[in-house]
């Protein structure tokens, strides 16, 4: 097809003599994207050509396909991330990520073995099966009942903290590796999403009532507002959050997102994880707790920050 024909060319000046043998197939997949063929790439994308069509292009033409989807999920990337920059937005940082790049309906966690429920790439929303046991659920919720007060929000305009009116639960945090209990859940969750323990904030369990809600919102933190540098000194943006469930209510609690018009039902030992590369409302993770109806809402939420949080 006519698709095919430029990459072909570009292709052909790459590969020597454009002869597909399996040695020069081994060849081509320790090539690196080349300006060519990322122009290339970008000229499909603005001509409106979907993703799974440049690849099939690229196969037709003689890449091999992990090559292929490595040149065009990179190629992709760092073109919208240029886009993002010339129009304004901060730079993408690197974001905490499932080893998901197989498609497998399980992921081993050293200690436990988590099933793959749900993927979504743009948001990157990922919902989990088997993350805690039943056992790790209520043990998480005793050590945490006696010490749970009006949860509160971080200040962005001053760096401290505040009562916020969008969010009527209770909480407390647990210091990261505070008990034996809370440093096997911290080793299971750097080991599923590829991300330091260091650089993970301390565990906070959360409980909602009957008709306490967390208004939707996002995680990272505005760069806009003034209080925002003093935040970022103890470890950066954050960039992933992790949201486990330790009960499942009778109705609603679940987890929306409004930009994608998802809502991730809580059920007793799974997450939901989602990541957001820049402080920015592109991301689309815009999140809120949606109101209980009837029965009452546990959760344990893991932020990750850039670096090491101190």
């Amino acid at each position: 097809c006519l698709l095919s024909r430029g990459l072909g060319d570009v292709y052909k000046r790459q590969h020597l003599d454009g002869t597909t043998t399996s040695t020069q197939r081994a060849s081509a997949a320790r090539q690196t994207i080349t300006p060519e063929l990322r122009r290339w790439i970008i000229e499909q994308a603005q001509a409106g050509y979907a993703a799974p069509v440049v690849l099939q292009s690229m196969r037709d033409a003689g890449w091999d396909e992990d090559v292929a989807a490595d040149a065009l999920e990179i190629t992709l990337q760092e073109h919208l991330n240029d886009l993002a920059v010339q129009q304004g937005l901060p730079s993408a940082v690197p974001v905490p990520e499932p080893r998901l790049d197989e498609s497998p309906a399980q992921v081993d966690c050293g200690d436990r073995t988590v099933n793959v429920l749900l993927a979504m790439a743009q948001p990157r929303i990922v919902v989990f099966g088997n993350l805690l046991s039943p056992e790790e659920c209520d043990a998480l919720i005793a050590a945490a009942e006696p010490r749970m007060a009006r949860s509160l929000t971080v200040a962005t305009k001053t760096g401290g903290e505040e009562i916020n009116a969008d969010r009527t639960s209770d909480g407390m945090f647990f210091q990261r590796g505070q008990s034996p209990l809370i440093q096997r859940i911290e080793e299971r969750i750097a080991r599923l999403l590829q991300w330091p323990i260091e650089n993970g904030e301390g565990l906070q369990v959360l409980h909602y009532r009957p008709g306490a809600e967390y208004k939707p919102h996002y995680d990272y933190f505005d760069p806009a507002e003034p209080g925002t540098p003093s935040i970022i000194k103890r470890g950066g943006q954050r960039v992933g959050t992790l949201v486990m469930y330790l009960n499942t209510p009778e109705k609603g609690g679940g987890t929306t997102f409004p930009d994608v018009h998802l809502e991730v039902a809580p059920q007793r030992g799974n997450a939901v994880f989602f990541s957001y590369e820049r402080p920015h409302p592109s991301t689309r993770t815009l999140h809120g707790g949606a109101p209980v109806i009837a029965g009452d809402k546990w959760i344990a939420t893991k932020w990750l920050r850039e670096r090491e949080f101190q």
